[in-house]
């Protein structure tokens, strides 16, 4: 079955499942099922199980084979990874999300992320600042207990001081994903959501410089 349709373009794939080759969706599913483990991975950090997560996954995928549109929508790969994306945060939210992730946040906020979505910044000293607060890097003990207690503390600090909005961006900016795909996912305007991240980025330096 790869054979017969690796030629083709999935816009066209999709005209042709809905003309009837039904056979069209089991291809696709598979074609794009190591797209749903990447972004359950992505998002496992926010909470739930990663098994539960690939299945949310994958019925954002089948729900993009299902909705796309060629004519309103952008290429199909760009729609299926919003679908997916969007699946699955709903599913973390709806399950309780473990919150912000604090071990893992601190390289995405200020390391160089190579400038995704054109949002990539380096903060330099800063970066080291909350890589020092880190407890994976502790040598002994007496390290990761105070690596904990102030990552408990920047976490009190989080849930005060950002908006629900600013936790929306903070928890998707985790995973990986720039603003545009942020925007995208939560609905939002491109701007807005650029305008919080840099919002959540001078709160966390006042945190850090006080």
């Amino acid at each position: 079955m790869t054979q017969r349709y690796e030629n083709c373009t999935d816009e066209e794939l999709i005209e042709r499942l809905r003309d009837g080759e039904e056979q069209i969706m089991e291809y696709l599913m598979d074609k794009y099922k190591n797209l749903v483990r990447s972004k359950a991975k992505s998002m496992y950090i926010l909470g739930g199980d990663t098994q539960d997560l690939i299945q949310e996954g994958m019925i954002g995928l089948f729900k993009a084979i299902r909705d796309y549109d060629s004519g309103r929508d952008a290429s199909f790969f760009t729609f299926a990874q919003l679908c997916v994306s969007r699946n699955i945060y709903s599913a973390v939210q709806r399950s309780g999300r473990k919150k912000h992730a604090p071990l893992n946040f601190y390289t995405s906020i200020y390391g160089n992320d190579g400038g995704r979505d054109g949002d990539g910044v380096s903060e330099g000293g800063f970066y080291n600042g909350m890589e020092l607060m880190a407890d994976g890097e502790a040598s002994n003990p007496e390290e990761i207990l105070i690596g904990q207690e102030n990552m408990e503390q920047l976490q009190k600090y989080i849930e005060d001081e950002l908006s629900p909005f600013e936790t929306q961006v903070l928890e998707l900016h985790i995973t990986g994903m720039g603003y545009v795909e942020i925007a995208k996912v939560l609905g939002r305007d491109e701007k807005a959501t650029d305008n919080a991240l840099q919002r959540i980025r001078a709160k966390l330096k006042k945190y850090m410089n006080r």
